[in-house]
């Protein structure tokens, strides 16, 4: 293998070991051909794990890789809904699809690796609650615990009322999140009248 070669190989792989999850474009931009993330890929090196993406393969993976791989071709975009209550370890559900807030306007990219629910938020409903996590190389977006509770009040004939009570009754039990907060996004979110009943019962 020549030098220059070689040292191209090493610009990938110590890119990827930096990054995680590594696109095409990425290499691309530093004048690097894309033909090496396939060499990489028939040598064991890598593996292909979206559409234009690549990680090593013997990469250290965490429990929230979908979710990562996601926010990865979805940087935009915040992991809401089922998918946040399971990030924050709430309540019992196991969705089968990754769920994930976008703009209202926004293009709705299409994911092939991962089965993914859309949903189009807008103005403070897109941007307030929102929390940062840098896992795997890669920064997280995802509603906290009160928003994606006032959130599932919302969506009840999506998701089902029983999950979005469980959800509420979970935190509250748990106190994984504040009632002012819960008020303040049922508020952001137009469901005070729905989600009332249900904070005063539990107080």
């Amino acid at each position: 293998m020549r030098k220059a070669q070689r040292t191209k190989r090493q610009t990938v792989i110590g890119l990827a070991k930096r990054k995680g999850v590594l696109r095409a474009r990425d290499i691309a931009s530093l004048g690097i051909p894309r033909t090496y993330l396939r060499r990489l890929v028939d040598e064991g090196m890598m593996e292909r794990v979206g559409r234009g993406t690549y990680r090593l393969r013997n990469y250290p993976t965490t429990e929230h890789a979908s979710l990562v791989e996601v926010a990865r071709q979805v940087p935009n975009g915040v992991i809401c809904l089922l998918s946040a209550l399971l990030f924050h370890d709430v309540g019992t559900q196991l969705p089968e699809r990754i769920w994930i807030a976008i703009d209202r306007k926004a293009w709705k990219p299409r994911i092939e690796s991962i089965p993914t629910r859309f949903v189009r938020f807008s103005g403070k409903a897109l941007t307030e609650g929102v929390e940062r996590h840098r896992i795997e190389g890669v920064t997280l977006k995802v509603f906290s615990v009160a928003r994606t509770v006032a959130d599932c009040f919302k969506y009840r004939n999506k998701i089902g009322l029983d999950v979005a009570i469980e959800a509420l009754e979970d935190c509250r039990r748990r106190r994984t999140c504040a009632t002012d907060d819960l008020w303040r996004f049922a508020e952001i979110c137009r469901v005070q009248r729905v989600m009332r009943p249900y904070l005063e019962a539990i107080g």
